[in-house]
């Protein structure tokens, strides 16, 4: 199996690295096969796949599309996509829209928890402001001593029930589907494991997705335990999805695991990159 990570995000959208400091990265860990998969914008493609060519780093084009789908954000990585598709492009800008907007309400939430300058604070470190999100503003109350990690912050603020917390409509899983099929990409559902789904709503997010196109799943990623490599190399196997593996990396020091550090896949496992 390849060291292949197809899961990462740049400073296009809230990683900390630009692509091409990404491409440097990851040949030097050793991975073979890498996609740049940037949240909802594709701006950091072009310089990505120009910096792996010239250090001989296989690319693959990629993206990660939110979406809403039973009341839960989930997300859905593209591979393999044409980014200079119009279907998709126009989608991704949709989508995109509003963060500004949910950025402010996020900043009131903090305001009336005693945080104050959090809108400022978090658009100083948003090299996109497009892309403006809730890592955005936990690495603004990092700087600001609030807590000693971004890991303490999601654990305090930001997620549901806790200050900071704005949910967000985002595009639906039919969308998102679509828009990668039209680009000429493979869909796959990134990180399963994270998402606060029961057994009920775990099947029907599989079975809705496979019935609307999508190919892939991730099994080996940053964003799983360890004990759910297996728990998702099962469910690939029995849903008769192809496997993905990606570090989910967004920056030195804040990410759970680095590019090309995980776990290959399973010999057995049906990988997503058989047909590249």
């Amino acid at each position: 199996m390849l060291n292949a990570d197809l899961h990462c995000h740049s400073n296009v959208s809230d990683g900390t690295l630009a692509p091409a400091e990404l491409a440097a990265r990851a040949k030097a860990n050793g991975v073979e096969l890498w996609a740049l998969t940037d949240h909802d914008e594709v701006g950091g493609i072009a310089e990505a796949r120009q910096a792996a060519l010239a250090i001989g780093l296989r690319f693959v084009a990629g993206v990660e599309v939110s979406v809403t789908w039973a009341g839960k954000t989930v997300h859905i990585v593209g591979l393999g996509i044409d980014e200079n598709d119009r279907t998709l492009r126009e989608g991704l800008a949709e989508v995109r829209g509003g963060r500004v907007l949910r950025g402010r309400e996020i900043a009131g939430q903090l305001a009336e928890a005693g945080i104050a300058g959090a809108f400022e604070g978090a658009m100083k470190l948003a090299d996109n402001p497009e892309m403006l999100g809730r890592t955005h503003f936990a690495r603004f109350l990092v700087e600001a001593g609030v807590r000693a990690s971004v890991g303490e912050v999601f654990r305090d603020f930001l997620v549901e029930g806790k200050p900071g917390f704005v949910p967000h409509c985002w595009a639906t899983l039919t969308q998102a589907v679509s828009w990668i099929r039209a680009a000429g990409g493979q869909a796959v559902i990134a990180h399963p494991g994270r998402y606060a789904l029961n057994d009920v709503q775990h099947d029907a997010l599989i079975d809705s997705f496979r019935s609307l196109g999508g190919t892939g799943i991730e099994v080996i990623t940053g964003s799983h335990t360890p004990d759910q490599y297996d728990v998702y190399a099962r469910v690939a196997r029995q849903a008769g999805l192809l496997a993905s593996r990606g570090s989910d990396f967004h920056g030195p020091g804040e990410s759970r695991a680095d590019l090309g550090a995980l776990p290959l896949l399973p010999a057995s496992l049906p990988a997503v990159w058989q047909a590249w």
